[in-house]
């Protein structure tokens, strides 16, 4: 499933039983810092979407270090939980993190104006996936992606009508400098291992979360991390002598190089000649939602091509998921449009609480994974712990990586276009599968005498039953499957660049790179479903 578009590859999701909640502390120093996140207590708006750079797809960058151990964090103080400490410096953490306090729930993300998210279809028993990577707000007009916050969240702070030589603007001013040059500080000591100094910044109470936030971008091996101010501070409605900023903080993981993903963030102060910080909100945009880091305690692998983080309920199962997603991304790195690879294929396994909570939770039942695009070229891969069952979980990450790999930044065109951006991962997650194996031919044969005919018509509903949304993914599979017997994978794959990259008609991209009008090779598509199934 893709993000920004409805869910497009899920098939229902099986019963499990629910996670553990997580329990330990931000790791010691291989985790990078996160800010702090205190509960925003309604005193200012939830954070816009975060802002993306338009760019196209990730460019392809080398893997640092082959390998690295699982990072996992311990808890210190007998802190628990909320404020885990983490290990001493040099230690491999997990990091592990809660909820913020008070933070409520976060938004679902919401699918803007002509994006659908990509759903896989569960394979064997349920992994559907969700690859949101249509026209996140990561790519819109800030005052477009303000107007995405959630309902009922007050507006985000507007610049000042002030005049600009006006004393409390100047006041402003300066006071946003010096909370500035606090996080350039918290950023110094997080990229440097020291978590006193990363807490030194802020006030006792948001040392909790800063901890856990400090713990799990560790782990995560955080390799840049710039804050930067969106805007001057504005005060917090009363409360004297408390302000809130806008921050956009900028990181990459594991690559040292890599263009940074971007998420935009409340944080609250009180004033003085070093101002303290408060508290760090989670990011709850409207297009992405709260990231893993933000919220969570993480245990974390990394691998030569991919980073897997899970909750410490969920360790156990890390060394089995990295192997299986090193063997995924070694397929998604041939559909990756003209090379560009990923630096880093970034996979995170969500328990029951988890998925309510990553990225704004609110997917259709029937998705099993999803990917969301987060800026710099990444796009982040989630896994419904539940819903993975043994045997469709190699399918489900080739699929989900495929998108990572193929998707530009700022995602694909629309509902229209559905069925090759699923089909395409469909058909690397059945990586040369004879047909009669496909595990949804059942469904596209129920699916056969109510569909119209249409490849644009493909895209399931959030509500559409399992059935229905496992049909669609057969029948797109079967079209890109059949495309692909006859022009070649790389024919197949420019005629993709085009329509999805490009934004070409249809049409006109199947004249242009396929050489036949696209109405004959439409009706043979379907001929071909139809023939298959019987």
């Amino acid at each position: 499933m893709t993000d920004g578009q409805p869910g497009t590859d899920g098939r229902p999701v099986t019963d499990a039983a629910p996670a553990s909640a997580t329990e330990e502390a931000e790791p010691a120093d291989g985790t990078g810092p996160t800010t702090p996140a205190e509960p925003a207590d309604g005193t200012g708006p939830t954070t816009p979407a975060e802002p993306g750079d338009g760019a196209g797809p990730t460019t392809s960058a080398e893997p640092a270090d082959d390998a690295g151990p699982t990072t996992s964090a311990e808890s210190a103080d007998g802190a628990g939980p909320a404020d885990g400490a983490g290990p001493a410096d040099d230690a491999e953490p997990t990091a592990t993190a809660g909820p913020a306090d008070g933070a409520g729930p976060v938004a679902p993300a919401a699918a803007v104006a002509g994006a659908e998210p990509s759903v896989r279809r569960i394979r064997p028993l349920g992994v559907a996936l969700a690859a949101f990577v249509l026209l996140l707000a990561c790519g819109l007009p800030a005052a477009l992606v303000t107007g995405l916050v959630r309902a009922g969240d007050p507006p985000a702070p507007g610049p000042s009508a002030a005049p600009a030589d006006d004393p409390g603007v100047a006041a402003a001013r300066r006071l946003g400098e010096r909370m500035s040059a606090e996080l350039a500080r918290q950023s110094a000591a997080l990229l440097g291992g020291d978590r006193a100094r990363f807490l030194a910044v802020a006030e006792p109470a948001a040392h909790p979360d800063l901890r856990r936030r400090y713990a799990a971008l560790r782990a995560l091996r955080v390799t840049a991390w710039q804050a930067d101010a969106s805007g001057p501070p504005v005060p917090v409605e009363g409360r004297p002598g408390e302000w809130r900023l806008l921050v956009e903080f900028r990181y990459c993981f594991v690559t040292p190089d890599c263009r940074t993903s971007r998420v935009l963030t409340g944080t609250r102060w009180r004033e003085g000649e070093r101002p303290r910080l408060l508290a760090v909100e989670p990011s709850r945009s409207a297009a992405t939602g709260t990231r893993p880091w933000e919220v969570s305690e993480l245990a974390v692998a990394v691998g030569p091509r991919t980073l897997v983080a899970t909750t410490p309920a969920l360790r156990k199962e890390l060394p089995g998921l990295l192997a299986q997603a090193e063997a995924a991304a070694r397929i998604a790195d041939t559909y990756a449009v003209g090379g560009r690879t990923p630096d880093r294929y970034r996979i995170f396994h969500a328990g029951r609480g988890e998925w309510q909570r990553w990225y704004g939770g609110g997917r259709p039942k029937w998705t099993g994974g999803y990917a969301v695009t987060v800026g710099g070229g990444h796009h982040e891969v989630v896994l419904n712990a539940e819903g993975l069952v043994a045997g469709g979980v190699d399918d489900l990450l080739r699929h989900e990586l495929t998108h990572a790999a193929s998707l530009p930044e700022r995602g694909y065109p629309g509902k229209d276009t559905w069925w090759l951006v699923e089909g395409l991962a469909e058909y690397a997650g059945a990586d040369g599968e004879p047909i009669d194996r496909y595990a949804g031919l059942d469904e596209v044969r129920g699916l056969l005498g109510g569909w119209d005919g249409r490849l644009d018509s493909l895209s399931p509903a959030d509500d559409a039953p399992a059935d229905r949304v496992s049909g669609s993914y057969g029948i797109s599979y079967l079209a890109v499957r059949h495309l692909v017997d006859r022009f070649g994978p790389e024919r197949l794959l420019a005629f993709f660049a085009a329509v999805v990259h490009e934004r070409t008609p249809v049409d006109r991209a199947a004249e242009q790179v396929l050489g036949e009008a696209w109405s004959a090779l439409h009706a043979e598509c379907v001929g071909y479903v139809r023939a298959v199934v019987g």
